[in-house]
């Protein structure tokens, strides 16, 4: 079996952690949560700052990076990594706006076709969005929202997903990955499910954008969500980005606003609206320059790595964590389905002192994820994480609980980011 320096010296993307500001004796293992700054990140937010002290009002048509087309210019070049034609993606907005957008523009509710089906273990923030609009639509969402249950309360079932699309369902809107136990679901065999049925289905690709591959377009997918500041590295509320099926694009954005505009005419100033041809007709507002700005550093190292060889490296990083942890940690309960083809990019373990045991982690330098009630969440990162970083945790963890050092802390959850 090889060792943790012999992994260390086959990784191919070892170059890369030189990149990142990684912090001295640090393992950081929440980079599903919020990614690490690269060194082309902070260099391209300079220069994006350059570019207002040096063109005032100009920087939107002048210099390397014009800000009148960079959103474009970026989504074009994101669009590879979840396999969609560039014209069907556009950084722009957050997961949330991008959700009332999605919405607000392909759920069209009719007396037969109404209810939207989310799940059980879906994030918070998703499932306001679909109650809001439910709401305003006229629609009461203790009867309009249908959750698909978990039987473990970490993952789901596609025979519970498939047997939720009934005929008055319109749209289904679903995690790719599920934040708490990192489960990847079949996209292909749902999306295909609903498809038969005549529903809609979308995707938030917050836990699996920038760990692995994807194949909206080729998939099927009506539309998706993700946000850029974990596995992509973007920095903290970088802009999101959306997905839309080019099938879709001849739909008018449910909620519209300038720079929706077809790019030739939008300075016309004309208040009828010119709708861009592609997924550019559903950005709403001017485009976040200095929130957008990092995301091209980190752009160039995803290009230079190459998303297979990330997903790669990210399943034997994993899968190592899962096996240390499960041989010097049995206390720790992995909940994290075993198969490559069902996992993201991070390992879930529960337990009930888990908000503790984070806290002693942090400070032995080891940087976790906690999540309410009883769930560690550890994602090393294929940039940036080594083999020996992740037999160092596994060390950690083992240490924390052989000696209980655990119980020195509050079990206070609010306090654990």
């Amino acid at each position: 079996m090889l060792t943790s320096k012999d992994m260390d010296q086959q990784d191919e993307l070892a170059k890369f952690k030189q990149e990142f500001f990684v912090e001295k004796e640090t393992v950081y293992m929440d980079g599903n949560s919020l990614g690490l700054m690269s060194k082309r990140s902070e260099e391209k937010l300079q220069s994006l700052m350059d570019s207002w002290k040096t063109f005032g009002i100009d920087g939107w048509t002048e210099g390397q990076h014009p800000w009148f087309t960079l959103a474009e210019e970026m989504s074009a070049r994101v669009a590879p990594l979840v396999g969609a034609k560039a014209h069907e993606v556009m950084v722009t907005g957050s997961i949330t706006s991008n959700i009332h957008q999605m919405l607000a523009t392909v759920f069209q509710p009719t007396a037969e076709r109404f209810a939207i089906v989310v799940d059980d273990l879906n994030f918070p923030s998703d499932i306001y969005a679909v109650e809001s609009h439910l709401r305003l639509r006229g629609l009461d969402p203790a009867e309009a929202m249908r959750k698909i249950e978990s039987r473990d309360g970490y993952t789901l079932e596609l025979d519970d997903i498939i047997e939720q699309l009934t005929d008055d369902v319109a749209v289904l809107l679903l995690p790719s990955v599920l934040y708490r136990s990192g489960q990847l679901l079949p996209i292909r065999e749902i999306t295909e499910a609903a498809h038969q049925k005549g529903i809609l289905v979308g995707y938030d690709l917050a836990h699996s954008i920038g760990a692995m591959p994807h194949n909206l377009h080729d998939d099927g997918v009506d539309f998706a969500v993700w946000c850029h500041y974990k596995y992509m590295n973007s920095g903290p509320g970088g802009t999101g980005g959306l997905y839309l099926h080019e099938r879709h694009h001849q739909l008018l954005p449910g909620n519209a606003g300038w720079f929706g505009s077809d790019k030739t005419r939008q300075f016309d100033m004309d208040h009828k609206f010119s709708k861009a041809q592609g997924a550019g007709a559903y950005q709403i507002g001017t485009p976040h320059i200095f929130s957008m700005a990092p995301l091209l550093g980190s752009l160039e190292l995803f290009e230079e790595a190459g998303i297979q060889e990330i997903r790669k490296k990210s399943l034997q990083l994993t899968t190592l964590l899962r096996q240390l942890v499960g041989q010097q940690v049995p206390e720790l309960t992995d909940v994290t389905p075993e198969g490559d083809e069902s996992r993201g990019g991070h390992i879930a373990f529960a337990h009930p002192e888990a908000a503790r045991i984070c806290k002693a982690l942090k400070e032995a330098k080891v940087i976790p994820d906690f999540r309410a009630p009883n769930i560690i969440r550890l994602a090393p990162i294929a940039f940036y994480t080594s083999f020996r970083d992740v037999q160092q945790v596994a060390d950690k963890l083992q240490e924390i609980m052989e000696n209980e050092i655990y119980k020195d802390f509050s079990n206070e959850r609010n306090v654990v980011a």
